[in-house]
């Protein structure tokens, strides 16, 4: 499973397959449970989770949406199980390794596929349909961007555990490339914004404390900086400043920031209109062509698997205000259960978490498939990490 997200989504589907026939086969063939692995009862995100995933079940009484629609979202968002089954199945923290290896082989593979096709060499297991376009390998260079990034922290922060005379110095010249991957190569927004989040706050953990004020100004800084430097950044970030300029809530515009800024506007009104418990799960196309549909009648009806690119709001509009609260309590308790790790494991974790955060803002990320996979398997993956223990020494090194 930590290997296939990145990878094409057919090898995540069967990936996620393979591991709910564990999830259900281990508790009844295993003869030794887990001993060493994360204490699921002792954590924040097991209850999180399954409140969240309660509160959505409960929704489908009330939901506008067909069923059929409701039904697939709630699948959709199954994939919050994926945390905890991580968390429950890897026994001690040299499986957690094993695992974190697996994750790392792929992100590599990702990487360096996307530098190759962007030094015009052959790379003929790339099957996304942004390849030559944007370099991008198995997905798109949306996704792709946030991946980097984020595998660019990972490598940074678990450095460290790198085996080798050098495999420290392996791990931080991958989290350079993937960085700058992100920054010079692909021309996702999202990515870029979470690679200088995650460098901003990579750079006030290596800071004396009397210095980490200055991370309130080092993303400015970072994002001038590259601005400046990197073409494609600047392009992509001249864009969005046309987009958003241009945009006008009484036209319609097919611009990617003036689609969002329409559905979160949207989103908002929905939210307003059912505050105590949202209009239910896989609600969103169901409204929003109802509200739509009240400005212009001839309005074409959106995707029914859509969702207003923003995590946030989308738990608004289907659970009303207790949904936000909702969301924000999972995200605040992934938090506290890293609070109890050893620093390195600590900051990777609470990387991903504010990557995942960052996201939400611009993306239904936990919703789509393939980038809301990635973010389960790696959350799930650093806090079975960092909570588990060391495996038990042999009988005789005890005895010893």
């Amino acid at each position: 499973m930590a290997a296939s997200v990145g990878l094409p989504i057919a090898i995540i589907s069967l990936a996620k397959l393979l591991l709910l026939g564990c999830v259900m086969a281990v508790p009844l063939l295993a003869k030794n449970l887990p001993k060493n692995g994360a204490s699921l009862a002792k954590t924040w995100t097991l209850p999180a989770v399954a409140l969240a995933l309660l509160a959505f079940a409960l929704s489908l009484l009330w939901t506008v949406a067909p069923q059929e629609e409701a039904l697939g979202s709630l699948i959709k968002y199954g994939k919050l199980v994926i945390i905890i089954a991580m968390m429950a199945l890897i026994r001690e923290r040299r499986e957690a390794m094993y695992a974190l290896g697996a994750f790392a082989l792929s992100q590599l593979l990702v990487v360096a596929s996307s530098w190759l096709l962007f030094a015009d060499l052959p790379v003929p297991w790339a099957t996304s349909r942004t390849t030559l376009s944007h370099f991008t390998v198995f997905s798109g260079y949306l996704d792709q961007g946030i991946m980097s990034a984020v595998f660019a922290a990972v490598c940074w922060h678990l450095r460290g555990l790198v085996p080798g005379r050098y495999g420290p110095q392996v791990a931080v010249a991958v989290a350079v490339a993937a960085l700058a991957n992100v920054f010079f190569v692909l021309a996702g927004r999202t990515g870029q914004v979470v690679g200088v989040a995650l460098l901003s706050l990579a750079i006030m953990w290596q800071l004396p404390k009397k210095y980490r004020i200055a991370v309130a100004v080092l993303p400015f800084l970072l994002g001038l900086v590259l601005f400046v430097s990197s073409p494609t950044m600047r392009e992509r970030l001249t864009l969005l400043k046309t987009e958003v300029q241009s945009y006008s809530p009484k036209q319609e515009t097919d611009t990617s920031s003036g689609v969002r800024l329409t559905f979160w506007r949207t989103a908002v009104q929905l939210i307003a209109q059912r505050p105590l418990a949202g209009a239910g799960i896989g609600s969103w196309s169901t409204e929003y062509n109802r509200i739509e549909r009240q400005k212009n009648p001839g309005h074409k009806n959106i995707d029914p698997n859509g969702n207003p690119h923003q995590e946030y709001l989308y738990w608004g509009v289907q659970l009303g205000v207790p949904g936000l609260l909702l969301f924000a309590a999972l995200l605040l308790s992934v938090l506290r259960d890293t609070m109890k790790m050893e620093t390195p494991y600590a900051r990777a974790a609470q990387s991903a978490l504010l990557s995942l955060a960052i996201c939400c803002l611009f993306n239904a990320s936990l919703y789509d498939g393939l980038i809301g996979d990635f973010f389960c398997v790696l959350i799930g993956l650093l806090l079975a990490l960092g909570l588990s223990k060391p495996a038990d020494p042999p009988p005789l090194e005890r005895a010893t």
